[in-house]
């Protein structure tokens, strides 16, 4: 039994898909409605988590949260500690998929051995959880892995940054937008490669208690050069509006999302380089180009 903790985002339809694809047994947990055949569990209880684990051999947690870096800081922790046990008491292999926000600014291009340096307090709260993770099997007492992307995008991720101000604005006749600045480097994972990534890495003996950054497209494009592609798919004007960081803050007086996104933009001010060669090289298991990726995307996946 391989058991999805967080079914029905993006990523987690992703992996499902690739896993019942090839007829494994596969347990969809959600905390809410979980759809038709899954199971309801909220991992911030630890015998609730523990049930949702029971009889897996692994486990793959994919869970979101509200972006609220309160919640975060409560919750994040409780459902990493409670995941851990859970896969203890089960015997379960642990995947985390991971973000990249504990590196902090970063200064050339995030790999595995980027030293968690981070400069927001969503950041702190993924250094935490991870370092957890990371020290159990250091110890001994559980075999898992990080498994690292990138903002991503794809047909299916509907709540993407990307989707959402770019594809989904030229999808609708506007104008798209971009956050911080158009000019640098910005490395987005195209979800469908997160999912047969993730595969991968389950079926891998020498792939455990590690951390791989999945696979991303290379050379990183820019938000100007990520709009004028995606223009070129769905029409409409290849400039972007561009969300400054003086923007969001007068957004932030009124809307929750925008004040959250306010200590990450640095993200968009600087460049933002993801290297996966360590997983490339290792699995030969090439990123989708991103003319490919936001070809597939403009087709299937904005919102009309």
């Amino acid at each position: 039994m391989i058991t999805v903790l967080g079914a029905g985002g993006s990523v987690a339809d992703e992996v499902v898909g690739v896993l019942t694809g090839r007829g494994e047994q596969v347990r969809r947990v959600s905390r809410n409605q979980p759809q038709s055949g899954g199971m309801a569990a909220d991992l911030t209880d630890r015998d609730q988590a523990v049930r949702a684990v029971e009889g897996s051999s692994v486990a793959l947690l994919l869970a979101g949260l509200k972006y609220d870096h309160k919640i975060w800081q409560e919750m994040w922790p409780r459902i990493m500690a409670n995941t851990i046990e859970a896969c203890k008491r089960a015997g379960a292999k642990l995947i985390f998929l991971d973000n990249v926000y504990m590196y902090g600014k970063v200064d050339g291009a995030m790999t595995e051995e980027t030293p968690f340096r981070p400069c927001s307090k969503k950041g702190e709260v993924r250094a935490q959880i991870a370092t957890m993770l990371i020290r159990e099997w250091q110890a001994g007492n559980i075999t898992g892995l990080i498994a690292r992307s990138a903002d991503f995008y794809g047909p299916s991720c509907r709540n993407g940054v990307a989707n959402l101000l770019v594809f989904d604005k030229l999808a609708k006749g506007k104008r798209a937008q971009w956050i911080g600045s158009e000019s640098v480097a910005h490395s987005f994972t195209f979800a469908p490669d997160i999912g047969r990534a993730l595969v991968s890495l389950m079926d891998s003996e020498r792939a455990w208690n590690q951390t791989w950054h999945l696979p991303t497209a290379s050379p990183a494009l820019t938000g100007k050069q990520f709009v004028a592609l995606a223009a070129s798919e769905l029409g409409g004007d290849a400039r972007c509006q561009v969300i400054s960081r003086t923007m969001l803050k007068m957004g932030g007086l009124f809307d929750a999302n925008a004040r959250e996104s306010l200590e990450m933009v640095y993200q968009n001010e600087f460049p933002y380089v993801f290297d996966s060669s360590k997983f490339v090289k290792a699995f030969e298991l090439p990123p989708t180009a991103y003319e490919e990726g936001i070809r597939v995307t403009a087709q299937g996946g904005a919102l009309g």
